[in-house]
């Protein structure tokens, strides 16, 4: 099946729910420059990732090329993704393309995706209409000379893939407007580099030479242009891009989290978790004083162990139950396992301490390629833990990184070490590390600014990301 899917403007946090859907089962991918780097990042791993994207004068992929490979893969039993940014139907050729599909009998779906004429002004604080305005709107694509001109009427004219023409653009547009008319340029709109530069008609090509305004970029005329309706710069992240590296499962609420203050997310997990089948065949669970936990795969992992394999929590007996901290003890919870001890810092070390000074026979689940510190501390107290690995990390390899980003986010010593297996790049970005532990390896990895959450919980993460902005 083919799907020809709107993108958004480039924020993910715009791509539809249908977008979303029809994207994380895709099998293989046709994107376009203007899809945002957050939108490109949930691309699913094993997806092939073809670049189609177009800039001035140079054409990764001719619109006859794309078209010709959509009807050849559409034969190949295979989920195909067109990504196109903003609205396909709207400047974005996706009309082209269906109607070449059309041709073929080739059956597609069309997903609308958010128009940039409307949301990026909108972001930028300018409404496309206003009823002491502007009545009415109308949207232009500047690549066309000969017909920018819209009448001197009450209605906001919008021009997309202006940047370029806007010389030509702008005396077009004198001939039936009035030179002191405002003019607002909205440069990457959406994203974390979103700038807005607001002139009139007159100075509107000289503006974008003067502030060297680069594509992608939409410029809106009209009496709405000079409105600032703002409400993203007070937002204590405005304008940061933050890289989340945990995998996507776990990265949901700490994302939304991070959007709701401003924050533009790019998932980037460097690891993937897999739960080792056969790890507790045979594996006698009773006797322990204490059972350990070192994170909510560990516990989730011993669930779906038990389960495939018919048996169930009673077999931990009357032990008492560690958690490293306050999400691994709600995972805990969730299965009415009630724990008894959680460490004040949030770490292996600190846990293994509190039990170690506890005493008895300790049994830990934990990962097989896990750091030793935990089992380095058990062996300074002179502490024979037992050990069983439920699972494994493995390191994901990345088809696309970001070249820049503000902040990346590392909720684990493994994360880092993902992170290092895949880039060089944006070592001059802030490492906000959930505890020292993972500090420890951002710093041996070549991070130079960190900065560590009070406790290893989502929010105190999140208030380490705004302390960096303050």
């Amino acid at each position: 099946m083919i799907y020809i899917v709107g993108a958004g403007p480039g924020d993910l946090g715009l791509l539809t729910l249908r977008g979303y859907e029809v994207l994380k089962r895709a099998d293989i991918v046709i994107y376009d420059n203007l899809v945002g780097e957050g939108i490109l990042s949930i691309i699913p791993e094993a997806a092939e990732k073809l670049d189609a994207g177009k800039s001035a004068g140079h054409h990764k992929m001719k619109q006859s090329e794309i078209e010709a490979a959509l009807i050849k893969l559409s034969s190949s039993g295979k989920n195909i993704v067109r990504l196109k940014g903003g609205d396909p139907f709207l400047f974005g050729r996706g009309g082209e393309e269906a109607e070449a599909l059309i041709r073929e009998g080739i059956k597609f779906e069309i997903v609308p995706g958010v128009c940039s004429a409307l949301s990026v002004p909108a972001y930028a604080g300018i409404p496309a209409t206003h009823r002491d305005y502007s009545s009415g709107v109308k949207i232009f694509t500047a690549h066309d000379k000969n017909n920018l001109i819209p009448s001197s009427d009450s209605s906001t004219s919008i021009f997309l893939m202006g940047v370029a023409n806007s010389e030509a653009l702008q005396n077009e547009l004198l001939k039936t407007m009035k030179p002191l008319t405002p003019c607002s340029i909205i440069e990457n709109g959406t994203k974390s580099s979103q700038r807005v530069v607001r002139t009139t008609l007159a100075e509107l090509h000289a503006s974008i030479v003067r502030e060297n305004i680069v594509p992608p970029a939409v410029i809106v005329a009209g009496g709405t242009a000079e409105l600032n309706l703002d409400w993203r710069s007070n937002l204590p992240l405005a304008g940061k891009k933050i890289i989340v590296t945990r995998p996507e499962i776990r990265a949901g609420k700490l994302s939304s989290m991070l959007r709701d203050l401003g924050a533009e997310v790019v998932l980037m997990p460097t690891i993937k978790t897999r739960t080792i089948h056969g790890a507790i065949d045979g594996a006698n669970l009773t006797g322990y004083d204490w059972i350990g936990f070192t994170s909510v795969t560990g516990v989730e992992a011993l669930m779906e162990l038990l389960n495939e394999t018919g048996r169930d929590v009673r077999e931990l007996g009357s032990a008492k139950i560690a958690a490293i901290g306050q999400a691994t003890k709600d995972a805990l919870n969730s299965h009415c396992l009630k724990v008894d001890y959680v460490p004040e810092v949030f770490d292996g070390v600190h846990l293994a301490e509190g039990l170690a000074k506890s005493g008895g026979k300790i049994l830990m689940f934990r990962a097989e390629n896990g750091t030793p510190e935990i089992q380095n501390t058990f062996i300074n107290y002179g502490i024979i833990a037992e050990q069983i690995c439920i699972y494994r990390t493995d390191y994901v390899k990345l088809s696309h990184v970001p070249k820049f980003a503000d902040i990346i986010i590392f909720t684990s010593s493994s994360t880092v070490r993902g992170f290092a297996e895949n880039s060089n790049l944006l070592r001059d970005s802030f490492a906000v590390c959930i505890g020292k532990q993972t500090a420890d390896e951002a710093l041996r990895a070549g991070f130079n600014n960190i900065r560590i959450a009070e406790q290893a919980t989502i929010s105190d993460i999140v208030h380490a990301c705004v302390s960096i902005n303050s």
